[in-house]
């Protein structure tokens, strides 16, 4: 009789009584799970399939409101048609995109930055779902994120090279390079953006990254979308005012319920446009509305202006001296806030790890979310602006480069203040 001891593990046994198992038979086999995110062995759909499925699930929904909306015009005027629809959807959605389209009354280059929005988002959501069908969910590989990112972008650009050739039967003008160009690179980057964070390549390129140059970017942002915020706010102030202005301009087209209806949801198209311009109105540059015009805190010369429900809220002249001290520090409040935000999150950390925090080492992130900032909010005011024709309206918006180096100055050197007052006053509090 044998005796196995408390403190002895105990063997399986081959069914026979013995405590050993036969040599040379394997036991029964064991099942290790795969990682949650590690892709298995089953069949993918082809790369230029999802591609094309992706990119024209995000074509269709974001050509379809623009359709939708300018077709109200046609039907206002009596000479709706689905052929018109689908052409006049077409120049719409590229405008959207950023291509310049080629009409009698000039060129027209004002891009509505909800469609851009919209658009961006889609092709995000494309991204993620060519990753996805490929099997590259998880699998942190750059290389099939770029795959991912590139077969939207070039499946994106042959549709825009095809709204694009649309037109040429009847329409607008619009070069077919132009739109495909245009299309190839906003598809890939927002496409990009989706894929890397489906494939968790996000995750490793945030764990290289520098803790500094982390938190400088994140403040960077959280300054961008604050500005844009302000500049909302102000600029739905200003539309409140206004309100009255903007109804009697809608409704002096007379072109029907169908008509009215359809002006409004283009003057919303542009919605986002005004805010771009309402911060840079906030940052100082300003923005123009034509040729030799300008809109700021110490100066508005504008002329005349066509009778758009978009121009309806602009200021009627320069503001008084404390109110253009309070308009200008409103951006700096927001550098200050930001850099506070910034010191205390640093200070947290570092107390958490018991770490001795020095002074490069708050101020190298603070001084470098005034460039991401200026990065971002420039970005954005070149792009909200374009010609409306031939004339005085080749100049509208504001200049990107004059928003991007006063945000950069007044978002940086707010941030460099209040995280140098954080920093200094709770050492005294200590």
């Amino acid at each position: 009789m044998s005796f196995v001891t408390p403190d002895q593990p105990r063997r399986a046994t081959d069914g026979r009584g013995t405590g050993a198992r036969p040599p040379g038979r394997a036991g029964p086999p064991r099942r290790v799970p795969l990682p949650r995110d590690e892709p298995t062995g089953r069949s993918h759909a082809p790369l230029v399939v999802a591609a094309l499925v992706a990119a024209g699930g995000a074509a269709l929904t974001s050509w379809l409101p623009v359709a939708l909306v300018l077709w109200l015009f046609q039907l206002s005027e009596g000479a709706a048609s689905l052929l018109g629809a689908v052409r006049v959807g077409a120049a719409g959605w590229l405008l959207g995109h950023g291509v310049p389209l080629a009409t009698d009354a000039g060129p027209l280059g004002l891009t509505p930055l909800a469609v851009t929005a919209l658009a961006v988002w889609r092709l995000t959501r494309a991204g993620v779902h060519v990753t996805r069908a490929i099997g590259a969910r998880g699998s942190r590989s750059p290389g099939r994120t770029l795959v991912a990112a590139v077969a939207v972008g070039v499946a994106y650009a042959l549709l825009g090279v095809l709204a694009a050739m649309l037109l040429r039967t009847g329409g607008p003008g619009v070069s077919p390079v132009r739109a495909g160009l245009t299309l190839a690179v906003l598809g890939t980057l927002a496409a990009g953006v989706g894929a890397a964070r489906t494939s968790r390549v996000t995750d490793v390129l945030a764990a290289r990254v520098p803790v500094p140059l982390r938190e400088g970017v994140q403040a960077g942002l959280v300054a961008g979308l604050a500005l844009l915020g302000a500049g909302a706010a102000v600029a739905g102030l200003a539309v409140a005012t206004g309100g009255g202005d903007a109804a009697d301009l809608i409704g002096a087209y007379r072109t029907g319920v169908a008509g009215q209806a359809g002006i409004t949801l283009v003057s919303l198209a542009y919605v986002p446009n005004a805010t771009v311009w309402s911060t840079s109105y906030l940052l100082g540059p300003g923005f123009a509305v034509g040729t030799d015009t300008a809109v700021r805190t110490s100066e508005v010369s504008v002329g005349a202006l066509p009778a758009l429900p978009l121009f309806a809220g602009l200021p009627g002249g320069p503001v008084d001296t404390l109110w253009a001290i309070a308009i200008l520090a409103l951006p700096a409040l927001v550098g200050v806030a930001v850099g506070w935000l910034l010191a205390r999150r640093v200070l947290r950390s570092t107390a958490t790890g018991r770490a001795r925090l020095s002074w490069a080492s708050l101020l190298s992130p603070a001084a470098l979310a005034g460039p991401v900032t200026g990065l971002l909010i420039g970005a954005v005011a070149e792009a909200s602006g374009g010609p409306l024709g031939a004339g005085r309206l080749t100049e509208v918006g504001p200049v990107g480069w004059q928003v991007a180096l006063a945000a950069t100055l007044v978002i940086g050197g707010g941030a460099l203040l209040g995280a140098a007052a954080t920093r200094w006053l709770t050492r005294r509090a200590s």
